[in-house]
């Protein structure tokens, strides 16, 4: 089933389990169980404490537990977790053993003081990128809470379940026929959805703000311009710290990159696990899955974070970044996972044969229309503009697909839904001024990214998009306080200019500091 080189890969990432981990499995008929037990048993083969064994009970389709020690960790599987979902699989029965990358003690406790039983599944699509950080995510807090179980389903096999739930996107957490959440998140966004809908235990968690003492330099955003500039401040010996929500930010999410000089090809999350490496070698305190919700300034910068911790710092580095635009439309939000999405390769396999929408003339709009093309019935391209916005190669393309439509100096004015669904868009014609409506079952929007400068209110100068002003070296209009990469106004968002600039910030936060 697993080829000999990740077989030794396995080994030495098992090495060290302590922990009798059981890979249990249901029986099944179907036609692909056999494939599960084999790609079971295969990993059971890398280390003398991973068995496999059958529980006796029946399923319709591949399903399988993992047990500690004889006992049920709440980690369920229902598909065969190939594709993406392998990485979820390998750092699940990792896990279990409390080895790997494990949330810190804050986070821990937060899980830990989540109210009640819950019981969460997750529907994902093995082609799906987004889909194994809400997996990985929810597995962990099945480790750490008794009662909470978390069952990942891939699609595939429970179509009658995908069309009963309503479900039009992946990945989408369901609690008891409740759509929870749908698209990416991180495990703290997961975590505040959960306290918020289940409550939290006051009584188990302190109420006591937890001071983490002083730092030379504090840096929000663990992207490319925010390591890069945590590694220069390191390196320079000032006392470093780095607040962030996930390593790699936005770059993450990135599929191919063909563009960072030196590697010709690579991938969002690889190019992350890389720049998390690099920051561990030096001597930088990573505090994850964590925000700042509020900054005093003064000569020293007292951070205030949503985990109820407080932390100081002579400089400050802003290195957050963007995220995805939202449409800002009525409907929008309410259709979220029943027909609005912002990942194509994610959800577009749900569309197959289906009428869609491409909101964005730009590259990532036209992209993602040229690749629906090949699996949706129509694609309809609408651009804001009298003209496309993406490079000549990527509208001739586009052009030359006979199922796409291209609608130009278009305002988006509306996404219509039957109230589980959605059946329609409106538009608005620039040039006569008429509402128009095409009748469609999804929209992707891809209109660009917007800068993730809301919480800092207004600590520091911006422009009319939210960017911070920034001067050559990094510099905001406040002492002390800088910004690097795609948060800035520094132009063209790319991935090797936000490590350049994050160098800048991280150099020029040094120099000013040993002339102070």
């Amino acid at each position: 089933m697993l080829d000999n080189a990740i077989i030794e890969q396995l080994k030495s990432v098992y090495a060290n389990l302590e922990s009798e981990i059981g890979l249990v499995y249901s029986e099944s008929s179907n036609s692909k169980q056999q494939e599960l037990v084999e790609m079971l048993e295969s990993i059971a083969g890398t280390s003398p404490k991973i068995s496999t064994k059958s529980s006796g009970e029946t399923y319709d389709y591949p399903h399988f537990e993992i047990e500690v020690n004889g006992k049920a960790n709440g980690i369920k599987f229902s598909g065969i977790p190939g594709g993406h979902e392998f990485t979820s699989l390998i750092l699940a029965i990792l896990n279990s053993d409390l080895k790997g990358k494990l949330p810190d003690d804050m986070i821990i406790n937060r899980i830990k003081a989540l109210k009640g039983s819950i019981d969460l599944k997750t529907y994902i699509s093995l082609s799906c990128e987004n889909c194994p950080d809400i997996v990985q995510a929810l597995n962990l807090m099945a480790i750490y809470k008794e009662d909470f179980t978390h069952e990942m389903i891939d699609g595939e096999f429970v179509q009658d379940e995908i069309k009963e739930l309503k479900i039009q996107g992946v990945p989408s957490v369901i609690h008891d026929k409740d759509l929870v959440h749908s698209g990416k998140s991180s495990l703290v966004d997961l975590l505040e959805k959960l306290e918020e809908r289940f409550g939290k235990d006051e009584s188990s968690t302190s109420n006591e703000t937890k001071d983490l003492g002083e730092y030379d330099v504090i840096v929000i955003g663990g992207g490319p311009a925010g390591a890069s500039s945590a590694v220069y401040t390191a390196r320079k010996g000032l006392k470093t710290a780095i607040i962030t929500d996930r390593v790699g930010g936005q770059m993450q999410d990135t599929k191919g990159i063909e563009n960072f000089i030196s590697v010709p090809y690579t991938e969002g999350p690889e190019l992350s696990a890389a720049l998390g490496k690099h920051v561990s070698e030096y001597d930088i305190k990573l505090l994850e899955h964590r925000r700042v919700d509020n900054i005093e300034n003064g000569e020293l910068k007292t951070l205030f974070l949503n985990s109820g911790e407080v932390v100081k710092t002579k400089s400050l580095i802003i290195a957050t970044g963007a995220k995805w635009r939202e449409l800002g439309v009525e409907g929008e939000k309410d259709y979220l996972g029943r027909g609005v999405a912002y990942c194509p390769h994610c959800d577009g396999p749900y569309y197959k044969g289906k009428d869609v929408s491409v909101i964005g003339g730009g590259n990532s709009g036209v992209e993602a229309a040229i690749d629906l093309a090949g699996i949706v019935k129509s694609v309809t391209v609408v651009e804001f503009a009298p003209e496309l916005k993406a490079d000549q190669v990527l509208i001739d393309k586009l052009e030359s697909l006979k199922n796409v439509t291209i609608i130009k100096n278009a305002r988006t004015d509306k996404v219509i839904g039957d109230g589980e669904k959605v059946v329609a868009l409106e538009y608005e014609d620039r040039d006569s001024g008429d509402i128009k409506k095409i009748d469609l079952d999804g929209v992707f929007v891809q209109i660009g990214l917007v800068p993730n400068t809301a919480f800092l209110g207004d600590l520091v100068e911006k422009n009319k998009f939210g960017e911070i002003i920034v001067t050559d070296k990094c510099r905001t209009n406040q002492e002390r306080i800088y910004a690097a990469g795609d948060v800035t106004t520094v132009p063209y968002k790319q991935i090797i200019i936000s490590m350049g600039e994050g160098a800048k910030a991280g150099l020029t936060a040094f120099e000013d500091l040993m002339l102070s």
